[in-house]
């Protein structure tokens, strides 16, 4: 679990594929996956995958550890969640191959495993842009095919749950990073304006730029689809990337810099809809990391972790900033002397020990509110079949 949860850190690598240019319309070269058989899928309901083993987790409250316990999938529960895993692959290739390891295994099981508490969780295998394709990009290489590639997987897979394993029920977007990527483009081409999109609860469209025009909740990267700005709200888009409060993205971030005039970079806290400041409910990997600062991180006076997984409620607070082009979750450590918690958490992209500034804490986006996220979805999924469909 320690190796797995470490490749899932990798998942800021696919940003700078896109950071200057859109992800195209799929390439048409290559046949997508079979997407009719199971072995074409990371997760599927039922399954003992990568979304349905049990994660082993500990409270840590000011006083110390608690109990560990284990998160388990719902037996039947009245949603889906479909879900686009962040760039992990280390094969050796622009595009990963179709048997996914340890790297793709560990980023489900991070960060969409709990889901399958509340909803069934989907996963689709696919040939994301690969670690080794940065390289490429930075030495000038277009690497539109490569991302056109991905996405056509992605849609194939989208179609394929539709047409043979939806069967007309609600269901939640879930991505993060290269994954946001397409799932943003997917929401765009795929469902907006199209039947489909009266039985999407919600996206979750983390850690990777979504924009509106400045003020309002809907328009720029979506013509029809809000930002969630209310309790009870469905059909709408949770997305932020998040830096640290005393670190904004600077001039030429990645992340947090909206590209087009008059627009600004969507925020959502999931604690807090309608803004202001929250404390945050996060699930934290309690190993070390080759690719965050801190690379390793006390966590408790009171000794080392006694499970794979942290659960911390309040020790993280955060609050959405737009300011012109700006926007990002604008994230704070509560820190307090006689607190036995750590007053330092992961998740700055580093090189050489290095942050790298404009890629905030990249690498927790989904740990610091999954517990929020959760929670949010499962108000939604709620209210949602209160309503019947919108």
């Amino acid at each position: 679990m320690i190796r797995a949860a470490f490749a899932a850190l990798l998942a800021f690598a696919a940003a700078p594929l896109a950071a200057q240019t859109p992800a195209p319309a799929p390439a048409a070269p290559s046949l997508a996956p079979d997407y009719r058989q199971d072995s074409a899928w990371l997760c599927l309901p039922g399954r003992a995958d990568a979304c349905g083993r049990p994660l082993p987790t500990a409270d840590l409250d000011p006083a110390g550890y608690g109990p560990a316990s284990e998160s388990r999938p719902a037996a039947d529960p009245p949603i889906d969640c479909f879900y686009v895993y962040p760039t992990v692959s280390r094969d050796p290739g622009m595009n990963s191959d179709l048997n996914p390891g340890v790297d793709e295994n560990a980023a489900a099981a991070v960060q969409f495993g709990r889901f399958a508490g509340i909803c069934r969780p989907f996963a689709p295998v696919y040939r994301q842009g690969t670690i080794s394709s940065i390289g490429a990009y930075l030495a000038g290489q277009n690497v539109e095919s490569v991302l056109g590639l991905a996405y056509g997987d992605v849609t194939a897979a989208w179609r394929d749950y539709l047409r043979h394993r939806n069967n007309g029920r609600p269901f939640v977007l879930i991505g993060h990073s290269q994954g946001t990527i397409h799932l943003t483009q997917l929401l765009a081409r795929e469902i907006e304006g199209r039947p489909e999109a009266g039985r999407m609860i919600s996206a979750l469209l983390i850690g990777y730029n979504v924009e509106v025009p400045q003020g309002r909740d809907v328009g720029g990267s979506f013509q029809r689809t809000p930002l969630c700005t209310r309790a009870g709200q469905t059909g709408c888009v949770v997305t932020y990337v998040s830096f640290r409060a005393g670190s904004p993205p600077p001039e030429g971030a990645l992340f947090g810099r909206a590209a087009a005039p008059g627009n600004t970079v969507g925020c959502v806290n999931p604690a807090a809809l309608a803004g202001g400041d929250a404390r945050l409910d996060s699930y934290w990997f309690a190993g070390p990391s080759v690719t965050s600062t801190p690379s390793a991180i006390a966590w408790s006076s009171a000794g080392p972790p006694p499970a794979a997984f942290l659960r911390t409620r309040g020790l993280v607070s955060a609050r959405c900033v737009n300011e012109g082009a700006i926007g990002y979750l604008a994230v704070s450590v509560n820190a307090d002397p006689a607190d036995a918690r750590t007053d330092r958490i992961p998740g700055d992209v580093a090189v050489g020990g290095v942050p790298l500034p404009g890629w905030g804490t990249h690498l927790v986006d989904m740990n610091i509110a999954q517990g929020d996220l959760i929670r949010l979805v499962q108000r939604q999924a709620e209210a949602f079949c209160r309503r019947g469909r919108r």
